[in-house]
Formats: C-alpha cells, structure tokens, sequence
C-alpha cells in the first residue's frame, strides 16, 4: 500500500484508526526496549495484516513510551547520576565516577545525533527505501549473528560499576546502527556492551540509560515534525492511544528482559531475530510479502 504523507511526513498511521493503532501500540511498546528492533515490527506486524504502513513518524515518536517506562523502572539509577554529577561539577570533582558516566552517556549519543542528521531526509521520507522489508530481514540476521558471536566470546564478568568513558563511547558508536530499521536501538547496545565484557544485566541496565538521550531526543522531534506537518487532531488522538498502549506493554518488557538476563542469556533474542529475518527474506522473494 502507498505511504501516506502530511507535507512530506510519513504518516500512514492516521489511516489505520485507533483500535488497530492500539494494537500496534502494544507491540511497539513490547519491542521497542527487548533486543528485537520496534521498527521492523511496526512493518512486519502491519504487512502481516494487510494494514498500511504506520510509517516512520509513528515508530519514532512512540519512543516516548519507552521513555516514560525506563524512567519510572530506572529512577533511583537516573536520580543517583544526575545528582552525583551535579555534587561533582559542583566540588570540582571531576574523576567522580557519576560525572564520568555522565559525560559518557552525552559523548555516547553523539554519534547517533551525527547519524540521524546526516540522514534525515531519507529516515522520514514517504515510501523510504531504509523500511523495505528485505532491508529489516537481512538487518535482523546480521545482528542475530553479531549477538550470537558476542556470547561465545564474551565472558560477562565487569560490573555496572567498571563502565568508563570509552566504553560509553564504543555502545553509543553501536547505538548509532539503530537508524537502520531491524538492527534495534536496544539490540545494538546491548549487543556492545555484551562484546565489553559486561554482565548480562549490568549491561542491559546501562544499555537502556544509554539511550534514554537518544530516545527522547527522537521522540520529541519527531512530535515537532509532525505538529510543523499540520497533523490534525483526529491524527493526535490516534497517536495519543498508541502512546497509552505502548507505555502499558513498555513496562511488560523491560521487566521481561530484566529477568531474562538475570537468570538465563540473550539466545532466546540470537534464535528470534534470525528465525525473524529468514522468514521475512524467504516472504520477500516468494511474494508472499509485498514491499
């Protein structure tokens, strides 16, 4: 089906209505923090369907849900650093492990910030080649092979608190990768932090307050792109109950990764995303998926 555009904004989830948004919603808030790329689901799930394409505007501005759900999860993690770097600046202390991280965080967003600027008329366009379905499945297969290797050679022994400002660097030149849709914000990370060394869950946690710069810079601009479009407000009220349902599933989620990096290991995401991108790849070639 054609995208659908608002002056050059793909916006193809207002033609799909709010029950069908909803539903979205949920997926979206559910792969949008586990390693299995929001993005890739916001097409297969829709092509599966027979719906249209919510579009890219969609996916990137319902990363707010994801936001709130890593805040409120994460909060005495985010209070802690903040208020830590504050009393640092504050002391002039500036090998404050809190500062550190700090700084590593906003160093680590840069390249993404670099690479969506770079970028941005192809991301957010009508009809991007970047959401073509071959591109989410051969996306997916790779990183299922980059996770898989990172697990065999990892041995998962440095703690959250080991983490320095190279480290920041390296998962945030990763992070960068999630603009290309199936690769995964959170998979990308995680896949690097894994590679550094990191525990499971340590590097799950710093995977998530990683990105929460880059997740809410995302989703506000994609809301100040879409207000500029002149999305009406039938348009805001569908946007507004995927943001519901997404939040609502967003918990579920990193709740669920939490607990499975815990107790077991990221092969139940290795065996998703490959067993994902070779259905897409084989529906593509066969015609069963279009576009």
């Amino acid at each position: 089906m054609a995208a659908v555009c608002t002056n050059g904004v793909d916006t193809g989830f207002t033609a799909l209505g709010m029950g069908k948004v909803a539903i979205l919603g949920v997926f979206q808030g559910i792969t949008e923090l586990l390693p299995i790329s929001s993005t890739a689901h916001m097409r297969i799930v829709p092509a599966v369907l027979g719906w249209p394409d919510p579009g890219s505007a969609f996916s990137a501005a319902m990363q707010m849900a994801a936001l709130f759900a890593v805040v409120s999860y994460f909060w005495r993690d985010i209070t802690g650093l903040v208020g830590g770097s504050v009393k640092a600046l504050g002391a002039r202390r500036f090998d404050a492990p809190e500062l550190k991280l700090g700084f590593g965080i906003v160093s680590g967003t840069l390249p993404i910030v670099v690479g969506g600027l770079l970028l941005k008329n192809v991301l957010n366009a009508c009809g991007s080649p970047l959401r073509e379905l071959w591109v989410i499945g051969l996306a997916s297969i790779v990183m299922a092979l980059l996770l898989a290797l990172t697990e065999w050679t990892s041995r998962h022994r440095r703690s959250f608190e080991t983490i320095g400002f190279k480290d920041a660097l390296l998962v945030g030149i990763a992070q960068a990768g999630a603009l290309i849709p199936g690769v995964s914000r959170s998979g990308s990370t995680l896949t690097m932090a894994l590679f550094l060394g990191l525990k499971r869950d340590d590097a799950a946690r710093f995977s998530f307050l990683l990105g929460l710069p880059a997740i809410l810079g995302a989703g506000l601009k994609e809301l100040v792109e879409l207000h500029h479009a002149g999305l009406d407000a039938q348009g805001w009220a569908v946007l507004g109950v995927g943001l519901v349902t997404a939040s609502l599933s967003a918990f579920v989620a990193i709740w669920s990764l939490m607990r499975i990096m815990e107790r077991f290991s990221a092969w139940p995401f290795v065996y998703y995303r490959l067993a994902m991108g070779l259905i897409l790849l084989a529906g593509v070639w066969t015609g069963v998926f279009q576009g």
